[in-house]
């Protein structure tokens, strides 16, 4: 499974990467805006800046909600970098957009993913990645991960090559889950994959061994 850090911030872009198990990373305008991001040229100038930091694939999201406002955004987009993925929403306009950067080679990520049915469609229309929501439907009570794994029967059964993206990860718990059903990627905060690392007998032992040493080495 591929790990991206959720995120727009530069340090926490640069830690994960310095862990080695970073593949990737998502942003979206409400991050952008957490951290005082804003104007068109300094969000481009900041999508360039993370680039510039990791391997693989930076999500960059689309602002406009017309066909045509998203094939200008999403060409413009691919511009900063070859590593840029165009994210698209989930709606009538973004399936078209979805349709036609296809047809161009230009890679996309169908977010605001809540359905089945909506991945499907996503996945005809050619889009690299889908990223279904987990948190957020946790939140209402609904099976984040139960969905993540039926949109994998799902793309089994008629061998679509779109990656599903598990977005909205919340916790070490929602990325060991996704990994349990197969899901291609994850993207959430550096917390939780650091959480990942931690166990309180992991830092049990490590104490019991560096007091062990001391004693036969005082």
């Amino acid at each position: 499974m591929k790990f991206f850090i959720d995120t727009a911030n530069l340090d926490e872009i640069r830690e994960a990467q310095a862990l080695g198990v970073l593949d990737g990373v998502t942003t979206n305008p409400s991050l952008m805006a957490k951290e005082g991001i804003t104007g068109k040229d300094n969000i481009m100038r900041h999508y360039k800046a993370i680039c510039d930091i990791v391997d693989g694939d930076v999500s960059a999201e689309v602002i406009s909600v017309d066909f045509e406002g998203m094939v200008r955004e999403g060409e413009e987009l691919v511009e900063i970098d070859e590593k840029i993925v165009v994210k698209i929403p989930m709606i009538k306009e973004g399936i078209k957009a979805l349709k036609y950067f296809s047809s161009k080679g230009i890679r996309t990520n169908c977010t605001l993913i809540f359905s089945a049915g909506q991945a499907l469609v996503a996945a005809k229309a050619g889009a690299t990645y889908v990223s279904p929501f987990v948190g957020r439907l946790d939140d209402i009570s609904t099976d984040g991960i139960g969905l993540i794994e039926q949109i994998l029967t799902i793309y089994r059964n008629y061998g679509f090559d779109t990656q599903v993206l598990a977005a909205s990860v919340r916790h070490p718990m929602h990325i060991i889950q996704c990994a349990e059903v197969g899901s291609d990627v994850m993207t959430g905060p550096l917390s939780a994959i650091e959480a990942l690392l931690k166990h309180p007998l992991t830092d049990i032992g490590l104490e019991k061994f560096l007091s062990d040493y001391k004693k036969g080495n005082a």
